[in-house]
């Protein structure tokens, strides 16, 4: 009768891949994969675990979880078992356990981080151009982990479509309304406006697939009223110099009132010291 030495039982187990990232990050809405790949897996299954609530998401080919965002993906015969998160959020940010139904059991941690990227828009977040100038907004985001997708512009709730606003045949030079995006290490759009015209005010915003968006409001003056231009600065001064001033006054009020009270303590002690003085 043959019998299984321990090194032996050990050489049969399932053993764990070490050669793949056990670090994952991703922007939000952007599907994540988390790999675990096992050799010599026999009759065991893996399973992926969420460490923070001890929550099985799935076992061998099959999903434990309501969450439809979770998924494993393993082709038949490969010793891949890849746990798929669509649409991450922020939430979803945590450790993440490959596990095998060894006795004890085996498993292997990673680390899922989903961060959520913000636009910008650079300059003020009030514009102000004179009619019939031109302006140009520009949205950046800084490079992510993974591609960054691309960027909508909108005028309040209007998508800015300059393709179907104006003749499709005219050059970019004829458009009056063009919108230019650059994919390099930073995600660049920029929405120009030629020859603005008054009703071109308005609040913009541009709407990134990976990242939350980012707005200003532009102000389109008339000729006959070039100081408006400065009428946002000045008020932003005005504001500030109000709160400084009102700041000073309640400090001079405290003042006053600490004084008064130490003159009114002061009377107080000469008044009790002339009582007692006949007693001693």
């Amino acid at each position: 009768m043959m019998t299984t030495t321990t090194e032996e039982s050990a050489a049969l187990q399932p053993y764990f891949d070490f050669d793949v990232p056990r670090n994952l990050t991703v922007t939000v809405g952007q599907t994540g994969f988390l790999h675990c790949r096992v050799e010599r897996l026999g009759d065991k299954d893996v399973a992926w675990i969420r460490k923070r609530d001890i929550h099985i998401l799935t076992t061998g080919a099959s999903t434990y979880t309501s969450d439809q965002r979770f998924q494993v993906i393993h082709p038949e015969g490969s010793v891949n078992w890849t746990l798929q998160i669509k649409y991450p959020q922020v939430r979803d940010t945590g450790v993440y356990e490959c596990q095998i139904n060894t006795e004890p059991k085996m498993s292997l941690s990673y680390l899922l981080n989903v961060i959520e990227m913000q636009a910008r828009i650079l300059g003020p977040t009030d514009i102000f151009v004179k009619s019939d100038s031109e302006i140009t907004m520009t949205c950046v985001i800084q490079q992510g982990p993974h591609e960054l997708g691309t960027i909508f512009w909108y005028k309040g709730s209007t998508l800015i479509e300059p393709m179907a606003q104006e003749n499709e045949l005219l050059s970019s030079e004829n458009r009056r309304i063009t919108v230019e995006t650059d994919w390099t290490e930073v995600l660049t759009s920029r929405l120009k406006i030629k020859r603005v015209v008054q009703s071109d005010t308005g609040n913009y915003t541009c709407v990134p697939t990976m990242a939350k968006s980012a707005s200003v409001y532009a102000h389109v003056i008339t000729g006959e009223h070039p100081a408006a231009m400065q009428h946002n600065a000045a008020s932003q001064v005005s504001q500030r110099l109000v709160l400084h001033t009102t700041a000073c006054i309640i400090c001079l009020a405290e003042v006053a009132l600490i004084r008064h009270l130490l003159d009114k303590i002061r009377l107080i002690g000469r008044c009790f010291a002339a009582v007692l003085d006949p007693v001693r």
